[in-house]
């Protein structure tokens, strides 16, 4: 079960940490431009520096893609050097029509082996099934993101069981009551708390994946206390840039590693004023 596999890993490394993979060759270490296994070499080294200091891996699948076929190789080069016992989240966002989520869902879960996904609601439940099938793996269901655009639809009110509500907590409802397996959580971003909290209070169980602290200025002390389940667990703290692009220098894995290591050390902070 892919919420075992989170737990066992965030209580081994005592970490809430989520380093996500998103390879931009603008913003490659120096000693790494120009060459075409880059983005393998880069992904492995920040994993290398980094293994013993976060709950999981979410490689972004758009920054790959981009880089045609090198990038898919890169990718599984990056998996391959991710231990076993860390989750990864495939950042890939699908959401469609029946017959192209199964296809979806078998490249996620059955070719590329990923524990998690990313998946878009907007379909509704017949687009996440395929997913939801897979009941050893994790379906990280859209509800609050963190760019500045999603409120266009995401707070609009709308009507769920007779009561009124923004759109994101209507969708969080509804993850809810697809969590039959006990393979569900939620993505909500870290630069709206009071709407974290939110969420933590109608899915008291589900871990909720947090994307928006560093780059897109987020409050990581904000969003810790408003995301931690009972436990102080159940949360995973995305962090993609601040923790990649530390530096371009020769120093690029020692830079990504206190940077991680700093994070780590600061969730668990808060973590420890909340108990």
């Amino acid at each position: 079960m892919f919420l075992d596999k989170l737990l066992a890993s965030c209580r081994q490394n005592q970490s809430l940490l989520c380093i996500g993979l998103d390879p931009d060759p603008a913003l490659a270490p120096l000693e790494l431009v120009g060459r075409a296994d880059w983005a393998a070499r880069f992904g492995q080294g920040i994993v290398e520096a980094t293994a013993d200091l976060v709950c999981a891996y979410k490689p972004n699948l758009a920054f790959y893609e981009a880089l045609g076929t090198a990038g898919w190789q890169a990718l599984g080069a990056t998996l391959a050097a991710i231990p076993r016992h860390i989750p990864v989240i495939a950042d890939a966002k699908c959401g469609d029509v029946g017959h192209s989520a199964r296809a979806y869902a078998r490249a996620l879960f059955d070719t590329l082996n990923v524990d998690a996904a990313t998946v878009n609601p907007y379909l509704g439940f017949d687009s996440l099934e395929p997913f939801l099938a897979y009941r050893d793996r994790g379906i990280l269901v859209l509800c609050r993101t963190s760019n500045p655009g999603g409120a266009d639809f995401q707070d609009l009110p709308c009507r769920l069981d007779g009561q009124e509500m923004p759109l994101f907590e209507a969708v969080a409802r509804r993850a809810v009551q697809w969590n039959r397996a006990g393979n569900v959580g939620l993505v909500v971003g870290a630069t709206y708390p009071t709407e974290v909290a939110a969420v933590r209070g109608i899915a008291p169980d589900l871990p909720l994946l947090i994307p928006g602290i560093g780059a897109q200025a987020g409050d990581l002390a904000s969003a810790v206390r408003a995301g931690v389940d009972r436990q102080g667990e159940r949360v995973l703290i995305a962090v993609s840039r601040q923790v990649l692009y530390a530096s371009r220098g020769t120093d690029w894995a020692a830079a990504a590693r206190a940077a991680a290591l700093a994070l780590r050390d600061a969730i668990n902070q808060v973590r420890e004023l909340q108990r």
